[in-house]
């Protein structure tokens, strides 16, 4: 990689790895205590990675389709100061997967659309990103599933890679504010365009209450999450096993 400051990556990014790799040692252990604490190290700090990851997707797929400008403000680096308000894309995401919420969507990169040189580009960067929690969550699972391992690893590697598939379902919805509204926004007409664009700011947050609040559409999109796992290869029980020990006080 370049030396250049726009390319370098960034040492929070590398201290975040840092975190879920302590996690993993911790979760080796066999008391229950640090078997835990492993967990949530593992999902605390591979989820916040993962954030700056599904950002850098955006950035990079842009930054090759015309929009020089992701380089120049940091997209690039993996600094996750740089994708917009640190509580909103780092801290909040967190808080709602410590209390075992749905995974909000972290931060987000400004794009200069009119760099990019057609719609279709256009539809690749929104898709950029969660594609990269979907990448995430199969190459998490094929390392459970091919290498042996203690069974809090397992577990909280598991879990994680669940997060990253819900991650993946949730920004894959047509709703304004997600990408896969992004994905398909340039093919619309102007008047729907400029309808999403006034939903943008809410859709989402109605979105989540309905997944929350209504038990059948909370029903359906689990499962819809659960088949997505279970088609990368992801075990439901490990999965589920991890979310127990990191939700330790239920």
């Amino acid at each position: 990689m370049k030396t250049s400051s726009s390319l370098r990556v960034s040492p929070l990014f590398l201290a975040l790895l840092g975190v879920t790799a302590a996690g993993c040692v911790l979760a080796t252990f066999d008391s229950g205590v640090a078997r835990s604490a492993g967990v949530i190290l593992i999902v605390l700090g591979g989820w916040a990675s993962s954030l700056c990851l599904h950002e850098f997707g955006h950035a990079v797929t842009a930054y090759r389709g015309g929009d020089r400008e992701v380089r120049a403000k940091g997209y690039l680096t993996l600094d996750p100061r740089l994708y917009t308000d640190p509580v909103l894309s780092i801290v909040l995401p967190l808080l709602f997967v410590a209390i075992g919420g749905i995974p909000l969507p972290g931060g987000a990169v400004w794009i200069n659309h009119g760099a990019l040189g057609s719609r279709r580009t256009e539809s690749m960067v929104s898709l950029a990103g969660p594609s990269t929690n979907l990448i995430l969550g199969l190459l998490l699972t094929v390392v459970v599933s091919t290498v042996q391992m203690p069974f809090g690893l397992a577990a909280g590697l598991s879990y994680l890679a669940f997060l990253q598939v819900i991650a993946f379902v949730l920004n894959m919805l047509p709703v304004p504010g997600l990408d896969g509204y992004g994905a398909i926004e340039p093919w619309l007409s102007r008047p729907a365009r400029e309808l999403g664009a006034k939903a943008r700011p809410w859709a989402p947050l109605i979105l989540f209450a309905v997944i929350i609040g209504i038990p059948f559409a909370g029903s359906a999109f689990f499962s819809l999450a659960y088949a997505v796992f279970d088609l990368v290869g992801g075990q439901a029980a490990y999965a589920a096993e991890g979310m127990s020990l990191f939700r330790f006080w239920e």
